[in-house]
């Protein structure tokens, strides 16, 4: 053997794991029943960290969620938005938080190329192209983004990149950040939209949803500043909105599959550590969770 093709070799291990998972992990739900079935919604609560999420589900605070199971503990993909979106758009979610390596993971999908073979594994629907939106189209989606933080936001090249994957993007400086009613307005937005869609045709939407993000503090009666209270309030403003999608959705298209989760998290002081784009088990830790609605 070469030591081209030694080499070569020792970098398809990983795609071999990878192609093998379904002995190991098989996913909860079969996508290849869900692609041309049924509407797909990626809906990432961008920057919501785990235990956050978790308090808010043990208390209550968070009807919506609740309703659709309790939320799993899992790896981000990246400790801030650029990394985490590539990862996930290319059919790698947040990995189970018990994960030991790079095949024990649940793929609910899984690109053919880069190495790993023409079949995926069990309950995994495979894809063609560089991104799950690129495979979808392939096979009869439309897909649709709305932005949130600003590397959705199309003002500037960066902010270009991720709505240049789907074939219809949308942001206005209602959905930003620093908008207190941010949520609300992707929500109404996105309702009108799936008034006038036609229902013959299926949506792959990806919502980013930013209200979680920095600043947050508005959402907390009283606070100056933000912090893990008022990122938890932020958390259960976005609860009622995500009811009030759900719902129009289910009414207007005949309900969905969801994927609900966070990109990273962040933090506020801990270990003297602020925010996010570092590595801290705060921001290395994410909720997960899919559902039919």
């Amino acid at each position: 053997m070469s030591e081209h093709t030694e080499k070569s070799s020792a970098k398809e291990v990983p795609f071999r794991l990878l192609a093998s998972a379904q002995e190991r992990r098989r996913p909860s739900v079969d996508m290849n029943q869900v692609v041309g079935v049924s509407d797909i919604l990626f809906i990432c609560l961008d920057t919501l960290r785990y235990d956050a999420a978790v308090q808010e589900e043990k208390s209550g605070s968070t009807p919506v969620l609740n309703r659709y199971g309790s939320w799993e503990k899992r790896q981000a993909p990246g400790n801030f938005t650029w990394p985490s979106h590539h990862s996930m758009f290319a059919g790698f979610l947040p990995a189970p938080y018990d994960a030991k390596n790079v095949a024990d993971r649940e793929l609910l999908f899984f690109p053919k190329g880069v190495g790993l073979g023409q079949k995926g594994p069990e309950g995994a629907y495979a894809f063609s192209g560089s991104t799950i939106m690129e495979g979808l189209s392939q096979d009869g989606y439309e897909t649709w983004c709305v932005g949130g933080v600003a590397f959705f936001d199309k003002r500037s090249d960066l902010g270009k990149v991720f709505p240049g994957y789907f074939q219809k993007s949308y942001w206005n400086p209602s959905f930003g950040c620093p908008v207190k009613e941010s949520t609300r307005n992707q929500t109404d937005f996105l309702l009108k939209k799936i008034a006038k869609a036609d229902t013959q045709k299926h949506i792959f939407l990806y919502l980013n949803v930013d209200a979680i993000h920095y600043p947050n503090y508005f959402y907390l009666e009283g606070a100056l500043n933000d912090s893990l209270e008022s990122h938890r309030a932020a958390l259960r403003y976005v609860d009622k909105e995500l009811g009030r999608l759900f719902e129009g959705w289910k009414e207007q298209r005949g309900g969905a599959f969801v994927i609900c989760c966070s990109d990273h998290g962040t933090c506020y002081g801990e270990d003297g550590c602020q925010f996010h784009g570092i590595n801290h088990p705060v921001v290395n830790t994410v909720p997960y969770k899919h559902f039919f609605i």
